[in-house]
């Protein structure tokens, strides 16, 4: 190694030459680098996300379809088997409520909470939230547990 095959680390060295519509003397004066007219030459420019050059855009050539209700309760499931194994776990004990849910990350703090059947339950809790399902309620009450709705 001689000092006449020094050099920088790979990508160390970036040139940076972005000083655009500074004099002719730059090579990128004038138009700075934007071409004639057009929306592209104009300040204030940007390109909406979804633009495809004029071409109809995906999200208007789809059809929409269906029907959204504004009035829709979204529940929050949480199943039997969920309950079950933060009991044998130890992060449940005989009463689950909705904060109890909320400090095991099952649900967030402002969900409404739906008790759903799957899997068994073999501990018995009292469980207090917004909705049971037919099979949830029947497995708490055969555990010895007991369900109240909110």
């Amino acid at each position: 190694m001689g000092l006449n095959n020094l050099k920088p680390a790979a990508g160390s060295v970036k040139k940076n030459d972005s000083r655009r519509g500074r004099g002719e003397a730059t090579g990128n004066g004038g138009t700075a680098g934007r071409g004639h007219k057009g929306a592209k030459s104009r300040s204030g420019y940007s390109k909406k996300v979804g633009f495809e050059g004029g071409q109809m855009p995906l999200q208007r050539r789809v059809p929409k379809f269906g029907f959204t209700n504004v009035n829709r309760k979204e529940f929050s499931g949480v199943n039997l088997d969920t309950l079950q194994e933060y009991v044998d776990a130890g992060r449940i004990q005989d009463e689950v409520t909705i904060d109890v849910l909320v400090q095991n990350r099952l649900v967030g703090k402002n969900d409404l909470v739906k008790i759903l059947g799957r899997g068994e339950l073999k501990a018995k809790l009292k469980i207090s939230v917004h909705k049971f399902t037919a099979s949830a309620q029947k497995a708490i009450e055969a555990a010895g547990g007991e369900a109240v709705t909110l």
